[in-house]
């Protein structure tokens, strides 16, 4: 059985928004929300976004495109897209990692007996900022990961400013990270996967 077919709140999810034609009539157009894991071939949407978002902030992007393809390869289970009406809106990509904080190495590496999944990026479009859609993407990826039997915890970096909106999501800050990026300095977050045993048996894991 897939991880994906074992997670029933992670199956695509067809929200259909009808729409009213010039005459009044309802026409059903393409699902509004769907859920899914990404694959390779989602690696050129996700980099637009990612490209985007954090160019014109940091002047560089947490994953090029072989990476991208190369995670998506590796490990596509550890991600996950939001699409509206078939267009990539948000996603987070991840991988496994087996220390207890990250280092340079966990920017490229995915680790297959890891029990940490490291959160590399998570955006949004541009387009559908200021909705809320971040905090609910990260919200069903929690969800998510507490359905793998492998994940413990979940870690990732941030910079400061952004510190506030991860610890809403949950996460706790373990102190300054060892990784740079340049002369970016980033701030190491964690969050508990395991100790939900009553989540895990109401979900359907």
């Amino acid at each position: 059985m897939s991880v994906l077919s074992a997670l029933p709140f992670l199956k695509p999810v067809h929200l259909r928004s009808p729409r009213s034609s010039p005459g009044g009539q309802r026409r059903h157009t393409l699902p509004a929300s769907e859920f899914r894991c990404l694959s390779p071939e989602d690696a050129v949407s996700v980099f637009e976004i990612e490209r985007e978002a954090f160019i014109s902030v940091s002047g560089d992007c947490p994953l090029h495109l072989d990476e991208i393809r190369q995670f998506l390869n590796l490990c596509p289970e550890l991600s996950l897209g939001w699409f509206e009406e078939g267009r990539l809106v948000a996603f987070i990509i991840g991988s496994l990692w087996d220390q207890e904080r990250l280092s340079q190495e966990a920017l490229t590496l995915h680790k297959p007996r890891g029990t940490a999944v490291h959160i590399h990026v998570l955006a949004v479009h541009r387009t559908f900022r200021q909705q809320g859609k971040g905090s609910i993407l990260m919200w069903r990826y929690l969800q998510y990961l507490r359905c793998l039997p492998f994940a413990r915890r979940a870690l990732l970096m941030c910079e400061d400013f952004l510190v506030p909106f991860y610890q809403k999501c949950g996460f706790e800050a373990l102190g300054p990270c060892e990784v740079t990026v340049g002369e970016l300095a980033f701030v190491e977050m964690q969050h508990p996967v395991r100790g939900h045993a009553f989540m895990r048996r109401n979900s359907g894991c």
